[in-house]
């Protein structure tokens, strides 16, 4: 088949779970059908990663997007837009025109969009379309906007969620197949579609051979790891939450404990949190993100909104490393409580087992033991690449008929 895929991101280096998650199946996908992949980049240095995709993508135009989000002339376009921020700040005028052009010159069975903002830029189409929500957009932003105190803020970040709620809700309706990534996602979206059943669930992977390459190098000093890249709003949300309210329990018990924060774009206020405390590392960016999974004890996962990419828990896993984290941080998994992770929803909590798991070594290694397991057995690559195949090949058979 002939497939047309929109990213509103360049998949290659694989600095975040979206990068990931089209990079792996792309690579699956390749083999099977011819792909040609229209991406967005932040920056003209991204082209240097070109010969990676190209390598297994029919062809791959690419789409300069403003390189920081927070423009006058984004938020000024907002301002007088019906589309909420997120789709304005991903929004080029080029692609457009490239898109329809490529649908004219060109007998394509499907388009595959990453993500609801790419979808602004289809034109009128018969074309099937599969939506891919990687995380319920509207949800982030909503915790992240309860926490504001200031009213004016507050109110100004409502205003546009109701118009990311609005849009999001749009193309679900919209899209002929919305692929969402668990079942907790699918029984929150389906109330808002007339035909429900035109949803698939097609789960996030983890590549466990390759992380099984990497041999651990444990410190000395017991060592609690984070990883999310900081675009993400829960994911600076849960930072926060570990370093001011979980990190001073833990150093109670273990005071010579070390805390390696690592994600891509740290902002100012994380970084600050290194200065303001020894025990603390940020990493904002690493070649190999093996580094971090085999050079931690624990990893410590707090967090408490959003949807969608459970990364982090897939590849902690993977790479053996023990894990504690919310009730949300690892939804829709199918892990049990004792047996591939430990789970807790407060600080206290959640320090406390962190601590347990510290001191005992046994304990680590039997909890690690059965993840790497599970995950092996239920998450990877090629099993999920055949799912969305079926969905590839039923939509385009569909539209045949």
């Amino acid at each position: 088949m002939k497939i047309l895929m929109l990213t509103p991101y360049l998949p290659y280096p694989l600095l975040s779970g979206g990068q990931i998650r089209t990079y792996n199946l792309l690579k699956k996908l390749a083999k099977l059908h011819e792909i040609t992949l229209f991406s967005l980049i932040k920056e003209e240095s991204e082209r240097q990663y070109l010969p990676e995709l190209e390598a297994f993508c029919t062809k791959v135009k690419l789409f300069k997007r403003s390189s920081k989000p927070f423009t006058l002339t984004n938020v000024f376009r907002t301002l007088f837009s019906g589309y909420p921020f997120l789709v304005i700040r991903n929004y080029v005028p080029q692609a457009i025109k490239a898109i329809e052009k490529e649908l004219s010159d060109n007998d394509y069975d499907l388009i595959h969009s990453e993500t609801f903002y790419m979808m602004p830029h289809l034109p009128k189409t018969k074309v099937p379309t599969i939506l891919v929500e990687q995380t319920i957009e509207y949800l982030g932003y909503e915790s992240y906007a309860e926490k504001r105190q200031f009213p004016g803020l507050k109110t100004l970040l409502n205003i546009d969620i109701n118009k990311i709620k609005r849009w999001e809700r749009f193309y679900w309706q919209s899209c002929d197949r919305l692929i969402v990534m668990s079942q907790k996602d699918k029984e929150l979206v389906a109330p808002e579609l007339s035909d429900p059943s035109k949803i698939e669930v097609v789960a996030n992977g983890v590549d466990a051979e390759w992380f099984a390459d990497k041999p651990q190098s444990l410190p000395k000093q017991l060592t609690v790891l984070s990883v999310g890249t900081f675009k993400w709003l829960p994911n600076v949300e849960a930072v926060t939450f570990l370093v001011e309210k979980i990190w001073p329990l833990i150093k109670k018990q273990i005071p010579n404990a070390r805390l390696w924060i690592v994600g891509n774009a740290p902002t100012n206020e994380i970084l600050q949190y290194q200065v303001k405390d020894t025990s603390i590392t940020i990493t904002g960016g690493i070649p190999d993100i093996r580094d971090a999974f085999k050079g931690a004890q624990v990893l410590l996962a707090p967090v408490f909104s959003g949807k969608g990419t459970r990364y982090k828990i897939l590849e902690a896993m993977a790479s053996e490393t023990p894990i504690v984290g919310t009730e949300i941080a690892v939804e829709g998994l199918g892990v049990k409580n004792g047996q591939e992770v430990l789970i807790s929803n407060t600080a206290q909590g959640m320090a406390d087992l962190t601590v347990e798991l510290l001191k005992n070594k046994t304990k680590r290694q039997a909890l690690a033991t059965k993840a790497h397991h599970f995950v092996t057995q239920n998450y990877d690559w090629q099993s999920i690449s055949q799912t969305l195949d079926r969905v590839y090949r039923e939509l385009g058979k569909r539209d045949k008929k």
